[in-house]
């Protein structure tokens, strides 16, 4: 949703410095009515380990607040290319790690899952993300998560997570100059409503599928998605002219 985002608020007219932000700031909040719909499909599955979701997603909040509020003072070339690197790095970082072993148990340790909550919310703040693009592989890497459990729970967190984030962004927000219409902070209200009413149902799909699709299958699939919003937000398909 941001580079889609920060692409139409550019054509439309809007500085990137203001653009990116609002595409960070309205992905929160998109992302906050598509994380219940797929936490409740996946928690109706039995997939979601709540306990490390609210611990994880009750610390992420606050931080992602924080983090929000450091966006509003940096660079927006720097935000965008921060984000596209990130994603790359998260990309290979889950293609080429170790999986975990078959009999391998998942860590439950309420003070690991907030240490690692922490700076999954000041990220998420900063580059305008739900969370679980940053917590699916701290899950699966770090706390020895199933991919499937891993997915279930992040979403849920997530819940959490864009809240802060979208609280962020808003408040700082508030009083900026040449805001499009219908923008409350940087969040813009008609790109959100294009936007929620399709995802929310589409995260429907989404989970079912995800629950058909075998782990190995369900990870690459996650790292394709990553190295495209990598590459996308860095320019480099720009740069090759490619129309993708």
């Amino acid at each position: 949703m941001t580079p889609v985002q920060y692409m139409v608020f550019t054509e439309m007219g809007i500085p990137a410095e203001m653009a990116i932000r609002l595409a960070f700031g309205t992905s929160l909040l998109v992302i906050l009515p598509t994380a219940v719909s797929g936490a409740w499909r996946h928690s109706r599955m039995g997939a979601v380990w709540w306990k490390a979701a609210i611990v994880m997603g009750g610390c992420s909040l606050v931080c992602a607040f924080g983090g929000a509020t450091l966006a509003a003072y940096l660079p927006g070339v720097g935000l965008r290319i921060a984000f596209g690197a990130f994603m790359l790095a998260i990309a290979i970082r889950m293609l080429t790690a170790k999986e975990p072993e078959v009999g391998e148990r998942p860590r439950d340790n309420p003070w690991l899952w907030a240490g690692w909550a922490v700076p999954v919310g000041i990220m998420s703040g900063i580059l305008g993300i739900g969370g679980g693009t940053l917590m699916v592989p701290v899950m699966v890497l770090g706390l020895k998560f199933r991919i499937h459990t891993a997915i279930a729970t992040s979403l849920a967190a997530m819940i959490f997570t864009s809240a802060g984030g979208v609280i962020g962004y808003i408040v700082n927000g508030l009083g900026a100059p040449d805001l499009p219409p219908y923008s409350i902070g940087y969040v813009n209200l008609p790109a959100w409503f294009l936007l929620a009413i399709t995802s929310a149902g589409m995260a429907q799909l989404g989970t079912v599928t995800a629950h058909k699709l075998p782990a190995r299958q369900l990870g690459y699939a996650f790292v394709a998605v990553m190295f495209y919003m990598g590459l996308k937000m860095l320019g480099v398909f720009d740069w090759l002219g490619l129309p993708l």
